[in-house]
């Protein structure tokens, strides 16, 4: 059976919005929290921010330039590769323990004002990350 394969600039897109998508739904998350707590929302969502930035810089901004340059190594003399070369088996592994992790954090005990600092940063990180899905298609072009 033949893997399904896409144009790089397809997955590069679908990847960017994928990313995109996740972390905007995380901030909203978060500041529907927020918005619904007793007390102040701006310190946990600047701290989420702040904290986001850092993981864009420290964690996923790298993982987004690796999941770019294997996209663009496989193959090369193909003009498409498979859907799923976006991520290694790693980065999948990585993806079913963050959403395990964090179903099991809505689920627990703790007060989601708590929570949403974590769902910020890591939207934002996610959302930093999809511009440089972005960015590598306004270079390629």
């Amino acid at each position: 059976m033949k893997a399904p394969a896409a144009r790089r600039e397809t997955l590069v897109l679908v990847a960017g919005i994928v990313w995109s998508l996740v972390g905007l739904a995380l901030v909203a998350v978060a500041a529907i929290w927020l918005t619904q707590g007793d007390s102040s929302a701006v310190l946990p969502a600047c701290g989420g921010a702040v904290g986001g930035y850092f993981i864009y810089r420290f964690a996923f901004s790298h993982l987004a330039r690796k999941n770019l340059a294997r996209i663009y190594a496989q193959s090369p003399q193909k003009s498409k590769v498979c859907v799923f070369a976006f991520q290694n088996t790693r980065s999948y592994l990585l993806v079913i323990i963050m959403m395990t992790m964090g179903y099991g954090l809505r689920h627990s005990g703790i007060p989601k004002i708590h929570l949403a600092p974590f769902y910020i940063a890591v939207g934002v990180a996610l959302m930093l990350s999809s511009l440089l899905y972005y960015n590598r298609l306004r270079v390629a072009s």
